[in-house]
């Protein structure tokens, strides 16, 4: 399967070698037809075999044409453009893959001497009962190929998908391969992404950081004392944050607790420096937290 890293380079040396070849076959094959009708009429197994290779062969070169040109296109429009969609040149592979497995079927099929048409009749129960049965994983590839050709993230992007967040590596038929912040890959099924919000941080302000916490409604009174301790952390970071950029809001109020989004941006696109960041607030919330409980027990 084709990879990210895949999606923005030219076709290397050895396919274009693989290509010809291909050709040079399929011209081999093509004009055998014409030179050995005697041959071929004595062996019909041969027959069906070259029959059948000539089959997946002309599909394969038309797909690979139809690729290379579909591709060009798209990069020559995009050209000028800083953000070119690798998940577009993905969904174009992704295609021509399935697209050859499906040649190879019906050049195998020519080959054993089976009609595809009779035997497509024939298995329509049968290929409606593995519908079903696959029903999810269709439709999972499915909204990988929408995916694929969508505009509204690409491979690179930073994106919020549910409660994971992180850069998108890949997109495959089956998920989406994300990186958060500890470097853990984190595979999303098509579907769950497909059916879920998805906040787009590489289409905004990508040094944008957000850190949400919740805090006993005990200790959510003095809000003042709480910016207070956060700021003085973001203030050891001086040079990597925008100071003027702190909002600490209250997003949500439980019976037993204050739910809090914290955000401000940093001056650059940092793993490293986004994860000590996000810890050491969180450290000095806990802090806070346990200070203030301390206080309530003494009264």
């Amino acid at each position: 399967m084709t990879r990210a890293s895949d999606t923005g380079k030219e076709r290397p040396l050895g396919g274009w070698f693989f290509f010809a070849f291909k050709v040079v076959l399929w011209a081999t094959i093509t004009i055998s037809f014409a030179a050995n009708v005697e041959m071929y009429h004595q062996h019909p197994y041969l027959a069906g075999v070259a029959y059948g290779l000539n089959t997946f062969l002309t599909g394969s070169i038309l797909i690979a044409i139809g690729r290379f040109t579909l591709i060009s296109i798209y990069r020559r429009r995009n050209k000028k453009n800083n953000r070119i969609r690798g998940n577009y040149i993905l969904g174009i592979n992704q295609i021509a893959t399935l697209l050859n497995i499906v040649f190879a079927i019906l050049g195998l099929m020519i080959a054993l001497g089976i009609n595809p048409k009779e035997f497509l009749t024939s298995i329509t129960i049968v290929a409606m009962a593995i519908a079903l049965l696959f029903r999810d994983y269709i439709t999972n590839m499915i909204s990988g190929l929408l995916i694929m050709f969508s505009d509204q993230y690409t491979i690179g992007d930073t994106v919020r998908i549910g409660e994971h967040q992180g850069k998108i590596m890949d997109i495959t038929l089956s998920n989406i391969m994300v990186k958060n912040d500890d470097d853990d890959v984190v595979l999303i099924p098509n579907n769950t992404a497909f059916t879920t919000n998805i906040i787009n941080q590489s289409l905004q302000n990508s040094r944008k950081l957000t850190v949400e916490f919740e805090l006993p409604l005990a200790s959510s009174r003095h809000r003042d004392a709480l910016e207070k301790e956060v700021h003085d952390v973001l203030q050891r970071y001086g040079p990597d944050v925008v100071l003027d950029s702190f909002q600490l809001r209250v997003v949500g109020i439980t019976k037993d607790a204050v739910h809090y989004k914290l955000q401000f941006s940093t001056l650059k696109k940092d793993a490293g420096l986004r994860r000590k960041l996000r810890n050491d607030i969180y450290q000095r919330i806990i802090a806070f937290e346990a200070t203030q409980s301390g206080r309530t027990d003494n009264r």
